[in-house]
């Protein structure tokens, strides 16, 4: 079978970053979250355009993820490890100069007992619940460090990509109370905070999904193509089906494509039930059908050619298009991307 072509657009991803940063202070460090492998894009052919926009401070999920972006921006980066210090990380923090994001008590221990390079970093709970510390843990870490100062201090919203949320302003004013005053360098603003305006922004901030193109970030540069190969066109009366469970009958003559990919390549079975389109330049195509695991079905009776291959995503369908079509948010779909695709970078 005939793999699909993702085009990965770096210069579009540098582009979003630029955009991002012009929307704070110039005194506001803007840095780049490339975690899960740059959100699925591939972090050793992402970091280098970003690092060459202009990024200095990047954040990964894991320690692993950070070796390996280090290999990538070298040492004139610095990287932030979100997950902390976990006891299994000893010898790559010792080896590499990773900043853990220490969000406990049990791991600021792990780390004074330990033999890191590279300072610290701390990761505090204001209202998400889901890592760092509450204001109490957050005292008795303090006590613990005595004179030593975290290069760092971090928090995250959860409701940045709804303005409106009381939860903005709450874990703001929580930051502040725990933070204020205390000298240290902070961020809470990731791509939905930038967006939310100034008072947020603080010393650093952290865009992630709006650097590849995804909401909220809506003036993003589309960063994706994905073109999919034709396999065979067949022509379905009306009253017949297609595909599995019957799902699609034709209410006309039809002319059906069977393109190559389908779930395994991280097109959603779920898209099914509210079915985007696929281009040929700029004809829409509907997908028909459920998504099958290695194949799409979609009707190309509008065109007078049928083209070797159909568009997925491009600059008429972006990534969130395709998310919305299957109930889900553009993170799913970027992280989803398989491995069966030709993947090409283009621009730098």
């Amino acid at each position: 079978m005939t793999a699909a072509n993702l085009t990965i657009h770096l210069n579009a991803i540098a582009a979003n970053w630029r955009a991002l940063d012009a929307l704070s202070e110039s005194a506001v460090e803007t840095a780049a979250v490339i975690k899960a492998d740059a959100y699925g894009l591939g972090v050793s052919e992402v970091a280098k355009p970003l690092f060459d926009a202009g990024a200095r401070s990047f954040f990964v999920a894991t320690a692993e993820e950070g070796v390996k972006l280090y290999a990538a921006v070298g040492a004139k980066a610095k990287i932030y490890v979100f997950s902390g210090q976990m006891a299994y990380d000893n010898p790559l923090y010792y080896d590499f100069p990773l900043i853990p994001m220490l969000n406990s008590t049990e791991q600021v221990k792990r780390y004074l007992a330990s033999e890191n390079r590279e300072g610290f970093g701390l990761q505090l709970d204001t209202g998400m619940n889901r890592l760092g510390m509450e204001a109490d843990e957050l005292a008795a870490a303090l006590e613990l460090l005595g004179d030593r100062k975290p290069e760092l201090v971090i928090s995250h919203l959860a409701c940045a990509d709804e303005p409106d949320h009381p939860m903005n302003a709450a874990q703001l004013a929580e930051f502040r109370r725990m933070t204020d005053g205390k000298g240290w360098r902070r961020s809470l603003a990731a791509t939905g905070g930038i967006l939310l305006g100034p008072e947020f922004h603080f010393d650093l901030c952290r865009p992630g999904i709006g650097l590849y193109g995804g909401a909220p970030f809506t003036d993003a540069e589309p960063v994706v193509t994905l073109s999919i190969p034709v396999i065979q066109t067949r022509t379905v009366k009306t009253g017949e089906s297609v595909g599995y469970g019957a799902h699609w009958v034709a209410e006309r003559h039809a002319v059906i494509a069977t393109l190559a990919a389908g779930y395994a390549d991280g097109i959603l079975r779920a898209t099914g039930e509210n079915p985007p389109v696929l281009y040929a330049g700029d004809t829409p195509c509907p997908l028909v059908g459920r998504v099958s695991m290695d194949l799409l079905t979609v009707d190309v009776t509008a065109l007078e050619t049928v083209p070797d291959s159909l568009e997925l995503m491009n600059r008429h369908q972006t990534v969130d298009d395709l998310a919305n079509a299957a109930g889900t948010i553009g993170y799913e779909i970027l992280t989803s991307l398989g491995a069966r695709y030709k993947r090409r970078y283009s621009g730098a």
